[in-house]
């Protein structure tokens, strides 16, 4: 499969057989400062409803849209939603995030959404074994480096794709990515938007890889 981060919490996830899934889909404006998406999707993933991530009209070609909590099916694909906090005072600042799971081409993915605190060991054992996952780690409205340090502990995900943190074309008052990156081994730093995964080659000990957003 192939992963292209356009940008904040936004990937495009595309198959071998050329399904397209696109999460967590952003507003331009209000500190977003990406350029607007124009990639079209069968699928797009929504964690919660704030504007930097549940901008599904920008997304092209009539996608199915999934949110909340529970199992649910679109284009063949399983999707588990796990409710979680946007905050850690149980959603009393941020409201709720559900994190997703899914399977494309055989390999586990997890997107966290904003999510807000540590894992319940609960929470834990409803997301299971994960292949490559996307956690945020910018802080300030959602977990910040260590916490996400910690949750990529619980979950010990083969890949970690670090977002939603601060560039050049994100001005929220959130962190870079360099506390999260900062004294860890296995960094990655690809250099371009995207990158290719294949089930077989997943690295036995877990790999951040870094991403530069396409957009």
């Amino acid at each position: 499969m192939k992963v292209k981060w356009l940008g904040h919490a936004c990937f495009l996830i595309t198959s071998r057989d050329g399904l397209r899934v696109v999460t967590d889909p952003y507003a331009v404006g209000g500190g977003i400062n990406y350029s607007p998406i124009k990639e079209t999707a069968d699928v797009v993933v929504v964690s919660h409803d704030h504007g930097d991530h549940s901008n599904v009209s920008a997304v092209q070609g009539k996608p199915e849209v999934v949110k909340g909590s529970g199992k649910k099916t679109a284009k063949g694909i399983q999707f588990k939603g796990i409710a979680t906090y946007h905050d850690d005072s149980q959603g009393k600042r941020g409201g709720a995030n559900t994190v997703f799971r899914f399977d494309v081409d055989d390999t586990r993915l997890c997107h966290l959404g904003d999510l807000g605190h540590v894992l319940s060991p609960e929470q834990v054992t409803e997301v299971g074994a994960v292949d490559i996952l996307f956690v945020p780690v910018g802080g300030f409205f959602t977990i910040d480096a260590p916490v996400a340090s910690q949750v990529c502990d619980q979950l010990k995900p083969k890949i970690v794709i670090p977002m939603h943190f601060k560039t050049p074309k994100c001005a929220y008052p959130i962190a870079g990515v360099e506390d999260f990156l900062k004294g860890k081994k296995n960094v990655r730093k690809v250099g371009s938007s995207e990158v290719e995964f294949e089930r077989e080659k997943l690295p036995a000990v877990t790999e951040i890889v870094l991403l530069q957003p396409a957009l």
